[in-house]
């Protein structure tokens, strides 16, 4: 039976090179890696459930604009409907939508375990926690609704947390560049959220995105190496696969 391994998240803003480097990544180990998408960007999802690719098959067709960065800014929240059916629509939308976002956050999950369990180390290009943290988590009560208190709760007290975080950290200004999405000062926020997220995760580490990006994945791969290093108590040096 093969030894259970341990999760690996990449975090960050958009910009940062999340995706690039996990799959780099990838084949940088002389052990398995498995690559799972984590985040809230469906069409960056390498597993999805079926409820939820219909939802955004729907969306798509509906020309309704689909979740690529995560959550909307917590200070910006959605307008209330007007009138009591369109308040109790909204509020079995809302449900339906949560009930599902849970089951496609535990069946990714679940997938993570599976692949533990086979002798993996699990790489998350994002993480649940971490995109949600801002607006279901570290805001107060009186700023969110229902429905994000539960997520929050959930995510914060009950969701697995990654064995190591690894947050791709760069200044707003060089990431506004490189993707031109939202605002310097909206990235900034989501920035600073990222680095609150510290205290709340054992095993957290930061790296300086700006660099080349050779420099960035070889830093990264060595976090990683010395985390299973510790975690499994021996001395080598990494190596590519052949």
């Amino acid at each position: 039976m093969k030894e259970a391994m341990f999760t690996v998240a990449l975090i960050g803003l958009d910009g940062a090179g999340k995706t690039t480097l996990g799959r780099r990544l990838e084949h940088m180990f002389p052990l398995p890696v498995k690559y799972l998408y984590m985040g809230v960007n469906r069409d960056s999802s390498n597993y999805m459930l079926p409820t939820t690719r219909l939802i955004h098959m729907i969306k798509r067709t509906s020309g309704t604009k689909p979740e690529r960065a995560g959550p909307p800014h917590p200070a910006q929240p959605a307008p209330r409907p007007k009138g009591m059916v369109k308040r109790g629509a909204a509020s079995l939308k809302s449900s339906l939508s949560l009930v599902n976002q849970l089951a496609e956050e535990w069946f990714r999950q679940g997938l993570a375990w599976c692949y533990q369990s086979r002798g993996y180390i699990v790489l998350f290009d994002r993480h649940f926690f971490s995109d949600y943290y801002a607006s279901d988590i570290a805001v107060g009560r009186e700023g969110r609704s229902l429905h994000r208190r539960i997520h929050g709760f959930l995510l914060d007290r009950v969701y697995p947390k990654p064995d190591l975080v690894i947050y791709l950290d760069a200044p707003a200004e060089v990431l506004f560049a490189r993707k031109g999405e939202g605002t310097i000062e909206s990235l900034e926020h989501r920035r600073q959220g990222y680095l609150q997220m510290r205290s709340f995760v054992k095993h957290f580490a930061v790296v300086d995105a700006s660099q080349p990006a050779d420099d960035v994945a070889q830093e990264v791969a060595r976090l990683v190496w010395d985390f299973y290093l510790s975690q499994a108590g021996l001395r080598l040096a990494p190596r590519g696969r052949n």
